[in-house]
């Protein structure tokens, strides 16, 4: 799908002018905050024509419609045995094609049949929600994305999950059909919880276009919060700072079986506070030198944060995670340093590595400049074998991750 094209060539479309700038022959204009708010109007008007353009007609992102393979794949069933199964008249049937020969299935009815073949992976009675954070300092490693993907995949197999936007940048929030600036009001992200005026993250719970998938949004005003938490901190000598989001989750954790947390590139308040709030870690890491450098100061600072708050908290088990993953994200086979710097992510985090690459390829970028993920196609207009190859990808990583999950559940049954 092509984007609107830039000014000049066909297919133009209007954006509000900046100030004018001086001739060559003049002093150079300073960048005061007049321009700086005039590009921000012109950046914004320029998104809402892009996402008019490629979620028109009702600028509102739709879930894809499934077919009876792609429903006996993750039931791990096949299609003989679908056939037979909506004989019974017992799970939802779908609809058959104008010209008779197919069966498509809405997501929430082959949510409903992935609930039923899968139900030894469904969170057990009486266990909470288990919450996930992604996360990595550094900005494009594909952390949004991968929170998205595990966010759509997990609800496909079955689970209902709630995402929560911590980036103020609202990545997240936009892959969701949203724009932070134009659509998002403060009541529908974590900036009540930090400022004190909410104890219960309820209030921001919306429902989104994807069945079984509700989200916490965010907005560039979230940057509030950094200053908040602080000043809480400060007016509250017993408040705890990193806890705000976890104790404000804990009325939903019956409500969700998977939580998922995207965070700020950053070691910030807010990072800290998902962090905390989250059984597991999953950190997407590309092969490249940048990231690995980064990914190391990742754990340092967190080690180092971590001690401090335990000392703090006073809690003598202290912050522990059920799991770390490490997830090589963006894979370049063409890219000569990629073997290299996959030995040194591989031998450095060893077990917490996962057995799976997310390929970077047209299908990932494409999509991204679509906000969409590979989970959103509907049809691939491009070579089968590549959206094959990224849509497995992904599907291996929402399968390991779930595994933990299971695993997870399952051990804290036997120490109860």
């Amino acid at each position: 799908m092509a984007l609107p094209a830039p000014s000049g060539a066909g297919n133009q479309v209007s954006t509000p002018p900046l100030p004018l700038s001086p001739s060559p022959s003049s002093a150079r204009a300073r960048i005061d905050m007049p321009r700086i708010a005039a590009l921000a109007v012109r950046a914004g008007s320029m998104v809402e024509q892009i996402r008019g353009r490629l979620l028109a007609p009702e600028a509102r992102k739709v879930a894809p419609i499934y077919s009876t393979a792609q429903l006996a794949a993750l039931c791990g069933v096949d299609k003989a045995h679908v056939a037979y199964r909506i004989t019974k008249e017992d799970l939802p049937s779908g609809r058959l094609t104008p010209a008779g020969g197919k069966r498509n299935f809405e997501l929430s009815e082959l949510r409903t049949w992935t609930r039923t073949y899968r139900a030894d992976k469904m969170r057990p009675d009486g266990k909470k929600a288990f919450t996930i954070a992604v996360g990595n300092f550094k900005g494009g490693v594909a952390k949004t994305t991968t929170a998205m993907v595990l966010a759509q995949g997990l609800s496909l197999r079955g689970h209902r999950v709630l995402a929560i936007d911590t980036d103020p940048q609202g990545s997240l929030t936009t892959l969701h059909g949203l724009l932070p600036e134009a659509e998002i009001s403060e009541d529908m992200t974590i900036a009540p919880l930090c400022d004190g005026s909410q104890s219960d993250i309820r209030y921001a719970i919306r429902s989104t276009y994807w069945d079984g998938l509700d989200l916490v949004a965010a907005a560039p005003f979230l940057f509030s919060a950094e200053f908040a938490l602080p000043a809480r901190q400060m007016q509250e000598p017993n408040a705890r700072f990193w806890d705000v989001l976890n104790a404000g989750l804990e009325s939903v954790r019956d409500l969700y079986d998977v939580i998922i947390i995207d965070t700020p590139p950053s070691l910030s308040y807010v990072t800290i506070n998902a962090l905390w709030a989250a059984n597991g870690i999953v950190v997407p890491v590309p092969p490249s030198g940048l990231d690995f450098a980064s990914s190391a100061q990742f754990w340092s600072l967190l080690a180092d944060l971590g001690a401090n708050l335990d000392a703090q908290g006073g809690d003598m088990a202290g912050k522990a995670f059920d799991f770390l993953h490490v997830l090589l994200s963006r894979v370049d086979p063409s890219d000569p340093a990629t073997p290299a710097v996959r030995q040194w992510i591989q031998a450095t985090y060893g077990e917490y590595t996962l057995p799976v690459e997310i390929p970077k390829t047209s299908v990932t970028s494409n999509k991204a400049a679509e906000f969409a993920t590979v989970y959103d196609v509907q049809k691939y207009e491009g070579a089968a074998k590549t959206y094959k190859r990224a849509s497995d990808a992904y599907d291996a990583f929402v399968d390991l991750v779930e595994q933990s999950v299971v695993s997870s559940w399952a051990d804290k049954a036997q120490v109860q």
